[in-house]
């Protein structure tokens, strides 16, 4: 994509710039070597084949009732696919597809697009079944009082196409972001569409349905700060999960997060299809000097990662929402807006 604004890297599906106003609001490195070396947070990934944490690093009941074990890489818990997820292995593209519309928005000049396939085989990272998975990602501008837009649409799809008749699927990416063009996300002003989320145990796993949140309002900003509020929970925009489909393309986009930072004058928002999200503050990123690069510490981003419930599918009422069987297809929408005052 000459000229654009944003940069993929073919490992991981790795969105490596999305910039804004000259500033590059996500976090990444410079080479793909340097994400195979220290990308331990997760720098733009694309995650899979399960985002977030599945309980006791098992799926206790698929294929009828056969149990998988998976890699405990999260404590007890399996954490983003495993030890080497989807975000880890060298996926095919980019591929031009040409040109989309990112819908629900008017005026969007481009929509060049380039897709990423991967083909996950049965027993990849102990999950079941060979699964044929793409995204897509669409580029395109828009004018809005005067200012340049900037829009990155993301379309996911996922097939089981053989080695079993069921499995597990919950696709995201997991970008970092900063608006501030400095070491830290401190003074960004963020809203979030709802402050409904699942309580979760001290490993992640949540002890039940979505209940209120203590620490913000939805609909409501707040600033973030040098060390609170500290967030890394799963916020819930469908509390009815036996209405979530499996391919979510279908339905209307939702303004999950709005951000900015008034100093940088840079504004995010973030839509999906999707049922749920995890916001994340970006507590634990620690990343040496490299390259170049300062050292990326503490709440040098936060992310947005649209997705399913987590532990979805090991949750009898939760479980239609991520299981993906032989024939069908597993799908949702996310974009990116961003401008510079």
């Amino acid at each position: 994509m000459a000229d654009a604004p944003v940069a993929f890297l073919p490992l991981g599906a790795i969105i490596q710039e999305l910039r804004v106003g000259g500033t590059n609001i996500v976090q990444g490195f410079p080479s793909q070597s340097l994400y195979e070396s220290y990308n331990d947070p997760f720098f733009g990934e694309t995650i899979g084949r399960v985002a977030n944490r599945i309980k006791n690093a098992q799926l206790d009941s698929l294929n009828g009732g056969k149990t998988y074990t998976l890699a405990a890489n999260n404590g007890a818990h399996n954490l983003h696919g495993g030890v080497i997820g989807w975000g880890k292995k060298i996926w095919a593209g980019p591929t031009p597809v040409g040109v989309k519309e990112i819908p629900e928005f008017d005026g969007v000049d481009g929509g060049e697009s380039v897709k990423f396939s991967l083909v996950s085989q049965d027993g990849d990272e102990g999950f079941p079944g060979t699964v044929e998975a793409s995204v897509v990602y669409t580029v395109g501008k828009q004018v809005q009082d005067g200012k340049e837009v900037v829009l990155l649409g993301i379309e996911y799809e996922a097939e089981l196409v053989g080695g079993a008749e069921e499995t597990a699927i919950n696709m995201t990416n997991h970008s970092y972001f900063n608006l501030t063009g400095g070491p830290s996300i401190e003074g960004t002003v963020v809203t979030l569409c709802t402050n409904s989320y699942l309580p979760v145990d001290d490993g992640g796993i949540p002890t039940g349905g979505p209940a209120p949140f203590s620490k913000v309002e939805g609909n409501k900003a707040f600033t973030l700060g040098a060390v609170e509020p500290d967030i890394d929970d799963c916020f819930v925009v469908n509390e009815e999960p036996t209405s979530i489909p499996l391919d979510t393309r279908a339905l209307p986009l939702t303004k999950l997060v709005s951000a900015h930072h008034p100093d940088s004058k840079i504004h995010l928002e973030v839509y999906s299809t999707e049922p749920a999200f995890q916001f994340y503050t970006g507590k634990y990123i620690d990343v040496p000097e490299v390259a170049g690069l300062p050292a990326r510490g503490p709440r040098s981003g936060f992310c947005v990662e649209p997705s399913r419930y987590v532990n979805a599918c090991n949750v009898d009422e939760w479980k239609g929402q991520m299981l993906l069987k032989k024939g069908d297809k597993y799908g949702c929408r996310v974009v990116y807006r961003a401008w510079k005052e």
